[in-house]
């Protein structure tokens, strides 16, 4: 009906007088009445469809989710809508992206290193591994300093000798263990056969003083030789290793220094272009740094060499004069010099089974 309407009042014909005015038409009642009859239709339509868009705002609420972001002015295009889900979702990807590259390069950053180092270390064996073949078979020349050699040689052999003494002085200690042991058994049974003997009573009696008193002197002679087997154990095995090891360096650095000489000889005898040159200046490099931890070794094996002998002799005069003390007193029967020996070298005996865990540390 109302589109009957305004179909008809689209179609009707305003008349114009002479002068340009509108004339007063018997239609001009029905066209107002028209345009009322359609304010008054859309406006019941816009009001049902406001009230249902409320209740279901209110119902359902607003999603946060979905919340859009309108960038450019009112009544722009859809365009510029930009949902807030999507801003998360890229957010969140981009944080993540960014921690996996993160760790992508430090893993990649590790693995350079490591393979830098194996390469390095590769090149250096490469080298070392030539320089000594050439060595051993006469084709290539290695720095020697005649006066260390020497002491080191010395060194060397006076280890091997003391690692003899110290093998027969354990020995000499294990055999007279044993034979105080035997001493005191046979101590024991001299005085119970003293007791059930009556005849043989006093006999027995002045055997088994004799044997405990050989015990006790034996049992302060192990003291000090068992003094004398530690010492020279850390004499042998600390001190003197101690110095082997800075030796064993320094003839690691001096053979590295060998190596990167002969390098460096070999690549000054051949070409000089741009590629050659760069070659040597590197490998001049490497010669100088080779050279400072070659000398710096050498100077700390110097040192040692020298401590170590000073400190050799000093062990050894105390050592030497305990041991013969001892010994003496001992087989010339004399216990009081015997104690006095311990004594002077501020040695004390153990007391008989401290040796011996006890129960608590059986358990």
């Amino acid at each position: 009906m109302t589109d009957s309407i305004m179909s008809k009042a689209a179609t009707m014909e305003i008349p114009i007088n002479s002068n340009g005015d509108t004339g007063t038409l018997p239609e001009d009642d029905s066209l107002e009445q028209a345009a009322k009859l359609q304010w008054s239709l859309d406006e019941k339509v816009g009001s049902s469809r406001g009230t249902r868009d409320l209740q279901q705002v209110m119902v359902s609420g607003p999603n946060l989710n979905e919340t859009s972001i309108v960038s450019g002015g009112y009544g722009g295009t859809a365009e510029g809508i930009i949902p807030t889900s999507s801003i998360k979702g890229s957010n969140m990807h981009h944080s993540s992206s960014s921690s996996s590259m993160m760790a992508e390069q430090t893993t990649r950053g590790v693995a350079v290193e490591k393979l830098e180092t194996v390469k390095k270390w590769g090149l250096n064996t490469y080298k070392c591994t030539k320089q000594i073949i050439s060595e051993r078979f006469g084709r290539g020349s290695r720095t020697v300093d005649l006066e260390l050699e020497a002491q080191i040689e010395v060194l060397r052999d006076t280890k091997r000798k003391y690692e003899n003494v110290l093998r027969l002085a354990r020995a000499l200690t294990n055999h007279f263990y044993n034979m105080v042991q035997t001493q005191h058994a046979l101590g024991d049974s001299f005085a119970e056969l003293s007791q059930k003997s009556p005849e043989l009573r006093d006999e027995f009696g002045y055997n088994a003083e004799t044997q405990k008193l050989l015990c006790k002197n034996g049992e302060t002679l192990l003291g000090a030789v068992n003094f004398f087997v530690s010492s020279i154990n850390t004499l042998v095995n600390k001190t003197m290793e101690d110095t082997l090891m800075t030796i064993k360096l320094y003839e690691n650095a001096r053979l590295e220094f060998d190596a990167y000489r002969s390098d460096l000889e070999e690549l000054s005898l051949g070409p000089r272009d741009a590629v050659a040159m760069a070659r040597i200046d590197a490998a001049q490099q490497q010669y100088h740094v080779h050279k400072d931890k070659y000398e710096r070794l050498r100077s700390d094996a110097t040192i040692k060499l020298k401590f170590l002998e000073e400190n050799k002799v000093k062990v050894m005069h105390k050592q030497l004069l305990l041991f013969h003390n001892a010994i003496s007193a001992y087989f010339a029967g004399n216990q009081q010099q015997l104690e006095q020996t311990l004594k002077q070298f501020s040695i004390k005996l153990k007391p008989p089974g401290a040796d011996k865990p006890s129960w608590l540390e059986e358990q």
